[in-house]
């Protein structure tokens, strides 16, 4: 079983989802020619993004690394990157049944009414089987390993529910579509949080600084493509010691604030792909849904990656700016030993969840982002003996800690609230803290059914009164 699903996780997620919404669409009704043309734009577009991805990584990547070595930012804890976290979570036997088990859970709470969200991203069932794998590795029970697993993919699907409508309104051509991805959901508490602090403070809750708000007010300069191809030169000058050096790099220097801005007019038109490709499954499959409901539990939702809305302008322009500034706060933070390299490329993740409740403020938006970096760290410090743990425990090939480092991490996994909460809660606390963990879930479950519950009748009263008039 475990070499079937290292075999399938192996297509990658590129392979993987064109086959499930291919099959899925034919599966539901629609034409063969239709579904095979939105499977293979589903494809397309992580094609694209792992592309323009891996340019951006590539291109920081030797700059940062210089940045490291000229400023001597020497930490013990490597960035493994989310690569490394994905192979080696199916790689474990939790991962080998993580995704019978959770879509048997999804099914269930479909069933009792619990959840609206049906959870089709398969490939992002990693984050729940690398939970289960550190529980493992920490406890040497997998009892305790699946309880973690399933517990989070519970919570997760509970705040995918209560986050689903604020983000079918604030992003454009999403409708039906929920994100169940305990990374993006991770942020959601840090955003309301910080919104709450920021909007008493008269100034700063004044300033207009969506993205229309920076074209508005910068001009030409307040463009994504600008405002990047600026940002990008001036982290290329970062690594440079001396302003004679400076012109020495300028080619440098220009190529690679040029690449960064072409990354942020990229990744836009690429996230339409995924648009156009999930618009006629998931309007089938909501058409399929709400027609079948026994109760008239109203609308459900699908499931989907966040890759679909990280094109968004304010997430690009929060994500660039973030990159130095983490670098040089996790030098001078005290206690932190987690250096984020390979991590990096990863922070356009973190603002799917949070742009819905920032309303897209660029300032509010890059402050959520900044604090949950911040205790992004301090967790990935904290996890990542587990993590080195799972990495040697698990034997995946080719995925080690390097000679020189004490351990190894990932900051797009570490830093996520709800994965480090649910780790400390099982293996710290142990049978308290897991039936805290438990009581949450089920506390999520019954306020998500009285949401569904009441949504359904209130759907139900307006279509009485729409056939009364």
């Amino acid at each position: 079983m475990k070499e079937v699903f290292a075999y399938v996780i192996g297509l990658g997620a590129a392979v993987m989802m064109p086959l499930i919404f291919t099959v899925l669409g034919v599966c539901i009704g629609i034409r063969p020619a239709k579904a095979l043309k939105s499977g293979l734009l589903v494809g397309v577009g992580f094609v694209g993004l792992g592309v323009v991805t891996a340019l951006l990584t590539s291109s920081l990547g030797p700059t940062l690394k210089g940045v490291t070595a000229l400023y001597r930012l020497d930490l013990p804890f490597f960035d493994l990157g989310w690569p490394a976290a994905a192979a080696v979570a199916y790689s474990t036997a939790v991962g080998a049944f993580i995704i019978p088990v959770c879509l048997g859970v999804n099914l269930l709470m479909l069933a009792a009414g619990a959840t609206r969200t049906v959870n089709i991203d398969l490939w992002n069932y990693w984050h729940f089987a690398f939970l289960g794998a550190m529980v493992f590795f920490a406890t040497d029970s997998l009892a305790w390993a699946f309880y973690a697993a399933v517990v989070l993919f519970v919570i997760t699907l509970c705040m995918a529910d209560f986050t689903a409508d604020g983000f079918q309104s604030f992003y454009k051509n999403v409708d039906g579509i929920s994100l169940p991805q305990p990374f993006c959901q991770s942020f959601t508490p840090f955003a309301a949080a910080v919104c709450a602090v920021l909007d008493r403070i008269p100034w700063f809750s004044g300033l207009d600084m969506d993205a229309d708000g920076l074209k508005r007010r910068f001009g030409l300069l307040g463009e994504p493509l600008f405002l990047g191809t600026f940002i990008g030169c001036a982290i290329g000058a970062m690594d440079c010691g001396s302003l004679r050096t400076v012109v020495g790099a300028l080619p440098r220097i220009l190529k690679l604030g040029i690449t960064v801005g072409a990354v942020m007019e990229l990744i836009p038109r690429i996230t339409g792909l995924f648009i156009e490709g999930l618009k006629p499954v998931c309007e089938k499959m909501q058409s399929i849904l709400s027609r079948r409901t026994a109760r008239g539990a109203g609308r459900f939702c699908i499931g989907m990656s966040p890759a679909l809305v990280i094109g968004h302008p304010a997430t690009l322009v929060a994500s660039i700016l973030l990159m130095p500034v983490i670098l040089f706060l996790s030098v001078v933070l005290p206690g932190n030993k987690f250096l984020p390299l390979a991590s990096l490329a990863g922070i356009f993740y973190i603002f799917p969840c949070v742009l819905p409740v920032t309303g897209g403020n660029v300032p509010k938006t890059f402050v959520t982002g900044l604090v949950a970096l911040v205790c992004g760290l301090y967790f990935a410090t904290d996890l990542t003996p587990a993590f080195t743990r799972a990495i040697a425990g698990a034997r995946c090939d080719g995925i080690a800690v390097p000679e020189g480092f004490e351990g190894g991490a990932a900051l797009d996994f570490a830093s996520a609230l709800w994965c480090w909460t649910l780790f400390r809660m099982t293996v710290s606390l142990k049978w308290a803290g897991a039936a805290c963990a438990g009581a949450l879930a089920l506390a999520m479950c019954a306020v998500n059914r009285r949401r569904i519950t009441a949504g359904a009748s209130r759907g139900m009263k307006t279509k009485e009164k729409d056939k009364q008039a």
